[in-house]
């Protein structure tokens, strides 16, 4: 799955803190063909925009949106030493066959449930590196754990993953599931030719329920 975003990654400042301008921007999403899901109305607490990610021919094709505490990038003990930080990413992904790019030049690939498994694996790694880790060192780490994402995206009925039944929409809909030491990972389809991943840390996944959002700007 070629996109120009390939993950929503906000820009960091010193000491893993994000720089806020990094998502303020509602105009992606507004030119996105496909309705976006978020949490749904039991989830009360904040909500923000991060990235869309686009196709070669320049059309929206996935973006996330977040909710709760806006992780920072920070190493797993930190993480599970501050408890406060919760937080869950959605990321709604366009259900699109192989098709030809606008300007006839190549293919597009087809998007599937496994890229929206591997785009929350991947936005799960964005804010975590391993503890005991150089900084210098991160960039080959993430480049074999982003090769070990797409791995397990690719194979949804492994053993790594087990089904969840969350509510979409108010329908009981199956989602593949599974958890690391960085936190949890989703990704199953709506009936709005879409398909939708989540990752998070601090929140459960098992209480969440994921809808359209009426309206995205109010986000931004």
């Amino acid at each position: 799955m070629e996109t120009t975003s390939r993950v929503a990654q906000p820009a960091a400042a010193e000491g893993g803190q994000q720089v806020p301008s990094a998502r303020r921007t509602v105009d992606g999403y507004l030119l996105a063909p496909f309705p976006w899901y978020g949490l749904d109305e039991a989830f009360t607490g904040p909500r923000w925009l991060m990235q869309v990610g686009t196709a070669a021919d320049g059309a929206v094709e996935h973006g996330s949106i977040g909710h709760g505490d806006e992780p920072s990038v920070r190493n797993e003990a930190v993480a599970a030493a501050d408890a406060k930080e919760k937080f869950a990413v959605v990321v709604t992904v366009a259900a699109n066959p192989s098709r030809r790019s606008a300007d006839g030049t190549g293919l597009l690939e087809a998007t599937s449930v496994s890229s929206a498994a591997w785009l929350a694996g991947v936005g799960l790694l964005s804010f975590t590196w391993p503890g005991q880790m150089d900084h210098s060192l991160r960039d080959d780490w993430l480049e074999q754990q982003t090769e070990t994402a797409w791995a397990l995206a690719d194979d949804l009925s492994g053993s790594a993953w087990s089904t969840l039944s969350l509510p979409v929409d108010g329908v009981p809909t199956p989602f593949h599931y599974r958890e690391s030491e960085f936190g949890w990972v989703l990704a199953g389809s709506t009936p709005e030719r879409v398909h939708v991943g989540a990752y998070g840390r601090g929140m459960s996944a098992y209480g969440l329920g994921f809808a359209v959002i009426k309206d995205v700007a109010a986000y931004a």
